[in-house]
Protein backbone atom coordinates (compact mmCIF):
# COMPACT_ATOMS: atom_id res chain seq x y z
CA UNK A 1 0.00 0.00 0.00
CA UNK A 2 2.86 2.38 0.84
CA UNK A 3 4.43 2.09 -2.61
CA UNK A 4 1.09 2.91 -4.25
CA UNK A 5 0.81 6.02 -2.08
CA UNK A 6 4.29 7.07 -3.27
CA UNK A 7 3.24 6.98 -6.94
CA UNK A 8 -0.34 8.22 -6.41
CA UNK A 9 0.47 11.94 -5.92
CA UNK A 10 2.41 12.03 -9.21
CA UNK A 11 -0.38 10.22 -11.06
CA UNK A 12 -3.00 12.62 -9.67
CA UNK A 13 -1.01 15.62 -10.91
CA UNK A 14 -0.77 13.95 -14.36
CA UNK A 15 -4.53 13.45 -14.19
CA UNK A 16 -5.06 17.18 -13.57
CA UNK A 17 -3.18 17.97 -16.77
CA UNK A 18 -4.98 15.21 -18.68
CA UNK A 19 -8.46 16.30 -17.61
CA UNK A 20 -7.66 19.98 -18.08
CA UNK A 21 -6.49 19.34 -21.64
CA UNK A 22 -9.54 17.24 -22.48
CA UNK A 23 -11.97 19.80 -21.05
CA UNK A 24 -10.29 23.12 -21.90
CA UNK A 25 -7.91 22.34 -24.77
CA UNK A 26 -4.79 24.33 -23.88
CA UNK A 27 -2.06 25.19 -26.38
CA UNK A 28 0.47 22.69 -25.08
CA UNK A 29 3.49 23.74 -27.15
CA UNK A 30 3.64 27.16 -25.52
CA UNK A 31 3.38 25.76 -21.99
CA UNK A 32 5.93 23.06 -22.79
CA UNK A 33 8.37 25.60 -24.23
CA UNK A 34 7.94 27.75 -21.14
CA UNK A 35 8.88 24.81 -18.92
CA UNK A 36 11.83 23.75 -21.10
CA UNK A 37 13.28 27.16 -21.92
CA UNK A 38 12.38 29.26 -18.86
CA UNK A 39 12.05 26.91 -15.87
CA UNK A 40 14.20 23.82 -16.42
CA UNK A 41 17.46 25.85 -16.61
CA UNK A 42 16.89 27.28 -13.11
CA UNK A 43 16.32 23.81 -11.66
CA UNK A 44 19.46 22.52 -13.41
CA UNK A 45 21.48 25.51 -12.15
CA UNK A 46 20.29 25.02 -8.56
CA UNK A 47 21.05 21.30 -8.63
CA UNK A 48 24.57 21.60 -10.00
CA UNK A 49 25.40 24.69 -7.95
CA UNK A 50 24.30 23.33 -4.58
CA UNK A 51 25.47 19.71 -4.90
CA UNK A 52 29.20 19.32 -4.43
CA UNK A 53 30.90 17.76 -7.45
CA UNK A 54 31.98 14.20 -6.70
CA UNK A 55 32.45 10.83 -8.36
CA UNK A 56 28.70 10.18 -8.31
CA UNK A 57 28.34 12.57 -11.26
CA UNK A 58 30.77 10.44 -13.29
CA UNK A 59 29.12 7.19 -12.27
CA UNK A 60 25.65 8.47 -13.21
CA UNK A 61 26.99 9.59 -16.60
CA UNK A 62 28.66 6.21 -17.21
CA UNK A 63 25.44 4.46 -16.19
CA UNK A 64 23.23 6.56 -18.49
CA UNK A 65 25.55 6.31 -21.49
CA UNK A 66 26.11 2.56 -21.06
CA UNK A 67 22.38 1.84 -20.71
CA UNK A 68 21.66 4.00 -23.75
CA UNK A 69 24.20 2.19 -25.93
CA UNK A 70 23.14 -1.29 -24.79
CA UNK A 71 19.51 -0.58 -25.65
CA UNK A 72 20.41 0.91 -29.03
CA UNK A 73 22.52 -2.15 -29.92
CA UNK A 74 19.66 -4.46 -28.87
CA UNK A 75 17.15 -2.59 -31.03
CA UNK A 76 19.46 -2.60 -34.05
CA UNK A 77 20.04 -6.36 -33.79
CA UNK A 78 16.31 -7.09 -33.60
CA UNK A 79 15.53 -4.52 -36.32
CA UNK A 80 18.04 -6.09 -38.70
CA UNK A 81 16.57 -9.55 -38.08
CA UNK A 82 13.09 -8.22 -38.90
CA UNK A 83 14.25 -6.00 -41.77
CA UNK A 84 12.67 -2.85 -40.33
CA UNK A 85 12.95 0.42 -42.25
CA UNK A 86 15.31 3.19 -41.14
CA UNK A 87 12.51 5.50 -39.91
CA UNK A 88 11.01 2.65 -37.87
CA UNK A 89 14.38 1.78 -36.32
CA UNK A 90 14.89 5.44 -35.39
CA UNK A 91 11.40 5.59 -33.85
CA UNK A 92 12.10 2.41 -31.87
CA UNK A 93 15.34 3.90 -30.55
CA UNK A 94 13.54 7.09 -29.50
CA UNK A 95 10.81 5.12 -27.72
CA UNK A 96 12.81 2.23 -26.31
CA UNK A 97 15.99 3.97 -25.16
CA UNK A 98 14.95 7.27 -23.59
CA UNK A 99 12.97 7.08 -20.37
CA UNK A 100 10.86 9.75 -18.70
CA UNK A 101 13.35 10.42 -15.91
CA UNK A 102 12.32 14.09 -15.73
CA UNK A 103 8.67 14.95 -15.37
CA UNK A 104 7.77 11.45 -14.14
CA UNK A 105 10.92 10.02 -12.58
CA UNK A 106 11.99 13.06 -10.56
CA UNK A 107 8.71 13.51 -8.63
CA UNK A 108 8.43 9.77 -7.94
CA UNK A 109 11.98 9.73 -6.55
CA UNK A 110 11.22 12.86 -4.50
CA UNK A 111 8.18 11.21 -2.92
CA UNK A 112 10.05 7.94 -2.32
CA UNK A 113 13.53 9.09 -1.24
CA UNK A 114 13.25 12.70 -0.16
CA UNK A 115 15.59 15.59 -0.90
CA UNK A 116 18.83 13.62 -1.40
CA UNK A 117 17.17 11.22 -3.81
CA UNK A 118 15.63 14.19 -5.61
CA UNK A 119 19.08 15.69 -6.20
CA UNK A 120 20.39 12.44 -7.67
CA UNK A 121 17.31 12.24 -9.91
CA UNK A 122 17.78 15.79 -11.22
CA UNK A 123 21.45 15.06 -12.05
CA UNK A 124 20.33 12.02 -14.04
CA UNK A 125 17.57 14.09 -15.64
CA UNK A 126 20.13 16.61 -16.93
CA UNK A 127 22.41 13.85 -18.24
CA UNK A 128 19.45 12.12 -19.90
CA UNK A 129 18.42 15.45 -21.41
CA UNK A 130 21.92 15.78 -22.87
CA UNK A 131 21.79 12.26 -24.34
CA UNK A 132 18.26 12.77 -25.69
CA UNK A 133 19.22 16.06 -27.29
CA UNK A 134 22.33 14.57 -28.89
CA UNK A 135 21.90 10.86 -29.61
CA UNK A 136 18.09 11.02 -29.58
CA UNK A 137 17.94 14.07 -31.79
CA UNK A 138 20.42 12.46 -34.19
CA UNK A 139 18.17 9.42 -34.66
CA UNK A 140 15.04 11.58 -34.92
CA UNK A 141 16.66 13.57 -37.74
CA UNK A 142 18.33 10.61 -39.46
CA UNK A 143 15.04 8.73 -39.50
CA UNK A 144 13.24 11.66 -41.10
CA UNK A 145 12.25 11.77 -44.74
CA UNK A 146 13.80 15.25 -44.84
CA UNK A 147 17.56 15.45 -45.25
CA UNK A 148 19.26 17.66 -42.66
CA UNK A 149 22.94 18.43 -42.23
CA UNK A 150 25.01 17.92 -39.08
CA UNK A 151 25.27 21.67 -38.48
CA UNK A 152 21.51 21.95 -38.04
CA UNK A 153 21.51 19.06 -35.57
CA UNK A 154 24.31 20.56 -33.48
CA UNK A 155 22.72 24.00 -33.48
CA UNK A 156 19.58 22.48 -31.94
CA UNK A 157 21.70 20.74 -29.31
CA UNK A 158 23.68 23.88 -28.45
CA UNK A 159 20.47 25.87 -27.96
CA UNK A 160 19.05 23.56 -25.25
CA UNK A 161 18.86 25.84 -22.17
CA UNK A 162 18.83 23.07 -19.57
CA UNK A 163 22.41 22.25 -20.55
CA UNK A 164 23.39 25.92 -20.18
CA UNK A 165 21.84 26.03 -16.71
CA UNK A 166 23.73 22.91 -15.64
CA UNK A 167 27.09 24.19 -16.94
CA UNK A 168 26.64 27.62 -15.35
CA UNK A 169 25.66 26.08 -12.02
CA UNK A 170 28.65 23.75 -12.11
CA UNK A 171 30.95 26.64 -13.03
CA UNK A 172 29.66 28.74 -10.13
CA UNK A 173 30.33 25.83 -7.78
CA UNK A 174 33.86 25.12 -9.06
CA UNK A 175 34.82 28.81 -9.08
CA UNK A 176 33.25 29.34 -5.63
CA UNK A 177 31.10 32.19 -6.93
CA UNK A 178 28.45 33.48 -4.56
CA UNK A 179 24.87 33.95 -5.71
CA UNK A 180 23.27 37.08 -4.13
CA UNK A 181 20.32 36.44 -1.82
CA UNK A 182 17.72 38.06 -4.11
CA UNK A 183 18.93 35.93 -7.03
CA UNK A 184 18.98 32.80 -4.88
CA UNK A 185 15.39 33.42 -3.81
CA UNK A 186 14.32 33.89 -7.43
CA UNK A 187 16.05 30.69 -8.49
CA UNK A 188 14.45 28.80 -5.59
CA UNK A 189 10.94 29.98 -6.47
CA UNK A 190 11.23 29.01 -10.13
CA UNK A 191 12.94 25.71 -9.31
CA UNK A 192 10.20 24.73 -6.88
CA UNK A 193 7.54 25.44 -9.52
CA UNK A 194 9.29 23.51 -12.30
CA UNK A 195 8.43 19.94 -11.33
CA UNK A 196 4.67 20.55 -10.81
CA UNK A 197 4.45 22.41 -14.13
CA UNK A 198 6.19 19.69 -16.16
CA UNK A 199 4.06 17.02 -14.46
CA UNK A 200 0.91 18.83 -15.55
CA UNK A 201 2.36 19.22 -19.06
CA UNK A 202 2.95 15.46 -19.29
CA UNK A 203 -0.68 14.84 -18.41
CA UNK A 204 -1.71 17.30 -21.10
CA UNK A 205 0.55 15.62 -23.66
CA UNK A 206 -0.92 12.20 -22.88
CA UNK A 207 -4.40 13.61 -23.53
CA UNK A 208 -3.43 14.50 -27.10
CA UNK A 209 -1.72 11.26 -28.16
CA UNK A 210 -3.39 9.56 -31.06
CA UNK A 211 -4.78 6.05 -31.15
CA UNK A 212 -3.81 5.08 -34.70
CA UNK A 213 -2.91 1.49 -35.50
CA UNK A 214 0.81 0.67 -35.41
CA UNK A 215 2.83 -2.47 -36.03
CA UNK A 216 2.37 -4.74 -33.01
CA UNK A 217 5.82 -6.35 -33.33
CA UNK A 218 7.72 -3.08 -33.09
CA UNK A 219 5.43 -1.77 -30.33
CA UNK A 220 5.80 -4.97 -28.32
CA UNK A 221 9.60 -4.79 -28.53
CA UNK A 222 9.58 -1.19 -27.31
CA UNK A 223 7.36 -2.09 -24.36
CA UNK A 224 9.56 -5.05 -23.40
CA UNK A 225 12.73 -2.96 -23.63
CA UNK A 226 11.34 0.00 -21.75
CA UNK A 227 9.47 -1.79 -18.97
CA UNK A 228 11.51 -5.00 -18.48
CA UNK A 229 14.90 -5.09 -20.21
CA UNK A 230 15.92 -1.57 -19.17
CA UNK A 231 15.62 -2.14 -15.38
CA UNK A 232 17.34 -5.53 -15.71
CA UNK A 233 20.25 -3.98 -17.61
CA UNK A 234 20.30 -1.16 -15.05
CA UNK A 235 20.63 -3.69 -12.22
CA UNK A 236 23.58 -5.33 -14.00
CA UNK A 237 25.29 -1.99 -14.66
CA UNK A 238 24.80 -0.82 -11.06
CA UNK A 239 26.43 -4.02 -9.80
CA UNK A 240 29.62 -3.01 -11.64
CA UNK A 241 29.63 0.61 -10.43
CA UNK A 242 31.01 1.64 -7.02
CA UNK A 243 27.89 3.58 -6.03
CA UNK A 244 26.10 3.60 -2.68
CA UNK A 245 22.97 1.47 -2.25
CA UNK A 246 20.54 4.40 -2.39
CA UNK A 247 21.96 5.83 -5.61
CA UNK A 248 22.02 2.36 -7.19
CA UNK A 249 18.36 1.84 -6.28
CA UNK A 250 17.39 5.25 -7.67
CA UNK A 251 19.18 4.53 -10.98
CA UNK A 252 17.33 1.21 -11.36
CA UNK A 253 13.95 2.81 -10.65
CA UNK A 254 14.58 5.65 -13.09
CA UNK A 255 15.64 3.13 -15.75
CA UNK A 256 12.20 1.50 -15.41
CA UNK A 257 10.32 4.71 -16.24
CA UNK A 258 8.09 4.82 -19.34
CA UNK A 259 9.03 6.37 -22.68
CA UNK A 260 10.03 10.03 -22.45
CA UNK A 261 7.28 12.41 -23.55
CA UNK A 262 9.79 14.57 -25.44
CA UNK A 263 10.40 11.75 -27.92
CA UNK A 264 6.88 12.31 -29.21
CA UNK A 265 7.73 15.95 -29.96
CA UNK A 266 10.92 14.86 -31.76
CA UNK A 267 9.08 12.29 -33.87
CA UNK A 268 6.35 14.78 -34.80
CA UNK A 269 8.85 17.50 -35.66
CA UNK A 270 10.84 15.27 -38.02
CA UNK A 271 8.04 12.88 -39.08
CA UNK A 272 9.88 9.85 -37.69
CA UNK A 273 7.05 7.31 -37.32
CA UNK A 274 5.16 9.61 -34.88
CA UNK A 275 2.23 7.20 -34.45
CA UNK A 276 4.55 4.45 -33.19
CA UNK A 277 6.34 6.81 -30.79
CA UNK A 278 3.06 8.29 -29.52
CA UNK A 279 1.55 4.84 -28.94
CA UNK A 280 4.70 3.74 -27.09
CA UNK A 281 4.58 6.80 -24.83
CA UNK A 282 0.90 6.33 -24.01
CA UNK A 283 1.01 2.57 -23.39
CA UNK A 284 4.22 2.52 -21.33
CA UNK A 285 2.95 5.43 -19.22
CA UNK A 286 -0.33 3.62 -18.53
CA UNK A 287 1.56 0.40 -17.74
CA UNK A 288 3.82 2.28 -15.34
CA UNK A 289 0.85 2.78 -13.02
CA UNK A 290 1.34 -0.91 -12.22
CA UNK A 291 5.04 -1.45 -12.91
CA UNK A 292 6.49 1.48 -10.92
CA UNK A 293 4.83 0.45 -7.61
CA UNK A 294 6.08 -3.09 -8.29
CA UNK A 295 9.62 -1.81 -8.84
CA UNK A 296 9.44 0.27 -5.65
CA UNK A 297 8.23 -2.79 -3.74
CA UNK A 298 11.02 -4.96 -5.17
CA UNK A 299 13.72 -2.51 -4.07
CA UNK A 300 12.01 -2.25 -0.65
CA UNK A 301 11.43 1.50 -0.45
Amino acid sequence: MNVILIVLPALLVFAVGYIGQKKLGFEINSISKMAIYLMYPFLAFKTFYENELNMDYLYIFIFCLSLCLLLIVTIKIVARANDYSKPKVSAMILSGVFMNSGNYGVPVILFAFGELGFRYAVIMMVIQSFLMNTIGLYYAVSGSDITRDNREIWMKIIKMPILHGAWIGLSFQLLHLHVPLFMSQTIDLISQATIPVIMVVLGMQLATLGGKAVEKGALSLIIILRMAASPVLAFILVSFLPVNAELGTILIILASMPTAANTTMFSLQFNTEPDLVSASTLITTLMSIITIPIMLAIVSV
